[in-house]
Order: C-alpha cells, then structure tokens, then sequence
C-alpha cells in the first residue's frame, strides 16, 4: 500500500502528486483519508476559472486509494520540522468534524493543504502557494530591474 516507503499512520499528511498541482489528505487508518474535494460541492473547484480564486468544496472521508487514483503519492509531514502535530487523537477528532460539511475553497487561502495543515498543526501553511507567491514576486522583481536598466543603457547611450 505505501509508497515513498513509509506506510501511513493515523494523523499522517498525505500529498498526492497530479498533473499540476499536488493535492492534500490527512490519514485517519484503515485505509482512510479526509480531505477537501469538488466532488459534490457547490461549485466545482478546479473546474472554472471563476471557482479558482473562491468555491465551495465538500470535506470527504474515502478510500485512500480511490483518492489516489493511478497518481504517485506520498506520506509527508514536512512541516514537522518547524511545526507541533497536535495528537493523533484530536486531529482524527477535528478531521471527523468536517465530514459531509461544505467549505468555502480558495486556491491561495484555503485549499487541500491548508486544510489538513490547520488539522495537523493548528495552523494553514501551503508551500505551493508560497511558493508561486515568490515566483510570481521574483519574476516582476526581475522585469522591473530590467526596465531600469533598459531606461538606465537608453539614457547613457543618447549622452
């Protein structure tokens, strides 16, 4: 069952890679996992460019290897090294919460990982979106400097 060679245990982050973007479950055992889907919900997530920045997703409890699919998949608590898990027990309580409830759906504020981070930790944290919020600062960073130094060239070669 486990790839990445660990086999998950109940609280455990599980990160599934898809063709763009990874998606996000916590492990509650026997084979389960809770995650956000647009299975169901309101809006469909992943399906308009509208419901990109906002939707409604619905909060299931599946199969992990229905969630999976034919993708590669991972146990990955990568923000134990900076963070607490809280204890099993009360992630697994949280998680069973959330089943069958719609949730408001941001890609940048409160997707799949946030929602599985605020469970393991007590805190949303999504490395996908800080990381293209960097992307995207570093690239008008870079395109700003080089108009400067285009105007800055311009200017030195008129004199």
């Amino acid at each position: 069952m486990a790839q990445g060679g660990r086999r998950p245990q109940p609280g455990d982050l599980i990160e599934i890679d898809r063709l763009i973007y990874e998606h996000w479950a916590i492990y509650v055992g026997d084979g389960y996992v809770i995650h956000v889907t647009d299975d169901g919900g309101a809006s469909s997530v992943f399906g308009s460019s509208s419901s990109v920045g906002a939707g409604k997703a619905k909060v299931k409890k599946e199969l992990l290897e229905k969630v999976v699919g034919n993708h590669k998949w991972r146990v990955n608590n990568k923000y134990d090294r900076s963070r607490t898990p809280r204890p099993v027990r009360e992630i697994i309580r949280r998680a069973e919460q959330w089943i069958g409830k719609e949730v408001s759906y941001n890609v940048f504020s409160k997707n799949c990982e946030h929602f599985v981070t605020e469970l393991r930790y007590g805190e949303a944290v999504c490395e996908q979106v800080e990381g293209a919020a960097f992307d995207g600062v570093a690239a008008v960073a870079v395109g700003v400097l080089g108009a400067v130094a285009a105007v800055a060239a311009k200017a030195f070669l008129r004199r």
